[in-house]
């Protein structure tokens, strides 16, 4: 069983983004964060394979927990969702290895995450 970690400071935005994973993958594990810092605390205790993460949240940058949680465990997918579409941020997000995904989150959205999530790209 896959395991996905979803990380925004919007429980709104987690309860949809869940809502639109768990339509597609129903027997995945789901864990939640609202913050980089708990994310990354996540991380170490849960062993997600995936990780969805937003860039704005109060404390630490999204793109910041991303980066620390990639040089502890390399293997995992994280996809960064976010409204701020600078390139500035889309090449921070791509430059540390994540994918970057425009909000607001749509089914599509999810889909085309978790395709590439399963990829193995």
């Amino acid at each position: 069983m896959k395991k996905i970690l979803i990380v925004d400071d919007s429980k709104v935005s987690r309860m949809v983004i869940r809502a639109h994973v768990k339509a597609v993958h129903p027997d995945w594990e789901f864990f939640e964060a609202a913050s980089g810092e708990e994310a990354i605390k996540s991380v170490v205790e849960n062993k997600p394979d995936f990780c969805t993460m937003d860039i704005n949240m109060p404390g630490m940058l999204g793109t910041d927990a991303a980066e620390q949680i990639l040089q502890t465990n390399p293997h995992i997918r994280i996809a960064i969702f976010s409204a701020n579409v600078q390139d500035t941020m889309q090449n921070r997000a791509t430059s540390i290895g994540t994918i970057f995904v425009a909000k607001p989150v749509t089914e599509k959205s999810i889909t085309i995450v978790l395709n590439y999530f399963a990829s193995g790209k």
